[in-house]
């Protein structure tokens, strides 16, 4: 999964550049609001997918002196700034082009530049939106979209998605724009296309920033999971009850787990040693990403005693 999402955000990075570069050359022969507010969109995006990638590696560094935990919340960190680049890079920028053009209506120029850049982006962009879906299908496991969203604790994953998702929708807004700007003789509906495209920008990177704060709050395994951990636990015949489960994710395929528990009147120290070998084996085994686990020392000195 991990090298799904590396590969997909190196393939929007890469296309969002060449896009950008595109994009550009045809804003200057043209003139047109759209096509400037959709290349500085994709500007934005190939720095993201920089970031994206920058997190991704950081995440992976290992444990140290001073992060006896490791560096995964990393990544969280820097999905929060793309998201707020979106929005105050992307999404403000193309508003406030739009309405300086609505200010001043120009009508676009060369708009057979525009088709054809347009075009050639759209071809960059669904090979680039192909890679993330296959990356983001991964996390799907039978969720419907929103539902994964919330639930994952990759956010590379869908904020790549959600960014070539909305230039792929801008551009269609682009397209439209231009054609009935010059179709109806109607300069104004160039800048009103721009904002459009902001906005949407700034709806993508409210849906970042708030996923990226939550995991960097931190957040636990899900209920049900839990409850599957909570049974394992109590199916060792020495646990007298399991009082609490505590998660916290390190980082995407990385989980910290607490446990309090309270052992059976008599067991001997043996017996209680064995148990816990047991229990954080066949946790790892069925749970893989949880790395460290705890249990509450005041259960074991009841047995000391």
């Amino acid at each position: 999964m991990a090298g799904e999402t590396r590969t997909a955000v190196i393939a929007a990075v890469i296309g969002n550049l060449a896009i950008a570069a595109t994009k550009f050359v045809a804003a200057a022969f043209s003139g047109s609001a759209a096509m400037l507010a959709e290349a500085i969109h994709s500007l934005v995006d190939t720095g993201n997918g920089s970031l994206m990638l920058y997190g991704l590696h950081r995440s992976r560094k290992p444990a140290d002196e001073d992060h006896p935990f490791g560096y995964g919340h990393e990544l969280y960190f820097w999905t929060l700034i793309v998201g707020i680049l979106v929005f105050a890079l992307g999404g403000g920028m193309s508003i406030v082009t739009g309405i300086s053009h609505l200010a001043e209506p120009q009508p676009p120029q060369n708009a057979g530049w525009n088709y054809a850049v347009l075009g050639i982006a759209m071809l960059f962009e669904g090979s680039s939106w192909w890679f993330g879906l296959k990356a983001f299908q991964a996390e799907l496991r039978g969720r419907g979209v929103f539902e994964t969203i919330q639930a994952t604790k990759n956010p590379a994953n869908f904020a790549v998605l959600l960014e070539d998702s909305a230039a792929l929708i801008g551009l269609v807004f682009a397209i439209a724009g231009i054609f009935l700007a010059e179709k109806l003789d109607e300069p104004w509906i160039d800048g009103a296309t721009s904002i459009l495209i902001g906005l949407l920008l700034c709806c993508v990177s409210f849906v970042m920033v708030f996923k990226s704060k939550e995991l960097l709050v931190g957040e636990g395994m899900e209920k049900a999971t839990l409850e599957r951990l909570k049974a394992l636990v109590q199916a060792e015949p020495a646990i007298e009850s399991v009082e609490k489960l505590t998660t916290l994710y390190l980082g995407p395929e990385e989980v910290m787990l607490a446990i309090t528990l309270r052992f059976r009147a008599g067991t001997t120290l043996t017996a209680l040693r064995d148990a816990l070998t047991r229990i954080k084996s066949q946790i790892h085994e069925r749970y893989p990403r949880i790395r460290h686990i705890f249990v509450d020392s005041a259960a074991i000195c009841e047995i000391c005693d």
